[in-house]
């Protein structure tokens, strides 16, 4: 199996090492010291599960390594509608694309059944240049459930969890699928394949719409977040607007908030990855999460009045932090 991880950063180099673990022909694909660092000494990876070192091949340019079987995609999704000149020449007729992303994919309503079906989320596929750029009938989806942190260039730390579930946009348990997730399974890692992906979707979104926000807003860890009682209250309101949309779409994220909470205070002072974008002054990934909410409950009708408010804010954070 040949695999090329496109944004080879804390979760896609932790993913290759663990492919290349497992024998699949890997290809990184990234740039600057980190690039560098692994391509003199391979992907170190530090976890409580046991240290190592994989050797995948490493590149800065996509054109080098040729047509592969899965693209797992580390891009962050405000960087998709851009990527499709790395993505054409690694394409054969059967390439898949992993989309890691959080968020709503913009392979949402490919293949769901109802009056949606085929709608373009344009907060997430503006103009559709998204899904130029990424064909969805090659889209598998992918909900990451592990942290993971570059601690030095080629060093990936590994936090917590070892879990991405996987699946098709129309439910089914594909070859394609089992394919891949045999071969993460074999280097160490969970990967189920999903019949609704949605649902594991809208579970990780219900922390990510209220958590990553607001930590950059005020600069606070999960756990700072948790203890606020303000806050604390300001991301139950917003878990119970995201769930509502969730209902109204014919998603069903089985699960309650204060159980989502409860995950939440035991990440501890861990800085979401928004925080981390805006402490590296780099742009906010805020349309697949916010702004993809706000559409889809106007879309159906559901009031989310606290969503917009912190979308509107942290609108403006990013605009700033753009313009700067």
């Amino acid at each position: 199996m040949k695999v090329a991880v496109l944004g080879a950063g804390a979760i896609g180099a932790y993913v290759g090492a663990h492919l290349s673990r497992a024998g699949a022909e890997v290809h990184l694909v990234a740039r600057g010291p980190h690039l560098q660092a692994m391509a003199e000494a391979g992907v170190r990876v530090l976890s409580a599960r046991g240290d190592f070192v994989a050797r995948p091949r490493v590149t800065d340019d996509p054109g080098t390594i040729g047509p592969v079987d899965h693209v797992f995609l580390g891009l962050k999704a405000n960087a998709y509608a851009a990527a499709g000149p790395m993505v054409k020449p690694l394409l054969h007729e059967r390439t898949t694309l992993i989309a890691a992303q959080n968020g709503i994919p913009w392979w949402y309503f490919h293949k769901l059944p109802g009056r949606y079906e085929n709608y373009r989320i344009r907060s997430v596929d503006p103009d559709g240049a998204v899904t130029a750029a990424l064909p969805v009938e090659r889209a598998i989806g992918c909900v990451v459930y592990a942290a993971t942190e570059i601690t030095a260039p080629g060093v990936i730390t590994h936090l917590e969890g070892t879990r991405f579930s996987i699946g098709e946009p129309d439910g089914s348990i594909s070859a394609r699928c089992t394919e891949f997730s045999a071969a993460m399974v074999e280097g160490g890692l969970k990967c189920p394949v999903e019949p609704d992906l949605r649902r594991d979707i809208w579970l990780k979104l219900m922390g990510n719409i209220a958590f990553n926000p607001i930590s950059a807003l005020a600069r606070a860890t999960m756990a700072g977040i948790c203890r606020h009682l303000g806050t604390r209250e300001l991301v139950v309101q917003m878990m119970r607007e995201t769930l509502a949309v969730a209902t109204a779409l014919g998603a069903n994220p089985d699960i309650s908030i204060e159980r989502r909470l409860a995950g939440a205070e035991r990440a501890g002072e861990h800085k979401t990855s928004t925080l981390q974008d805006l402490e590296k002054g780099k742009p906010l990934e805020l349309d697949v999460l916010l702004q993809a909410v706000v559409e889809l409950a106007e879309l159906t009708g559901v009031e989310v009045p606290t969503v917009r408010a912190v979308c509107a804010l942290a609108d403006l954070l990013n605009h700033q932090l753009v313009s700067a």
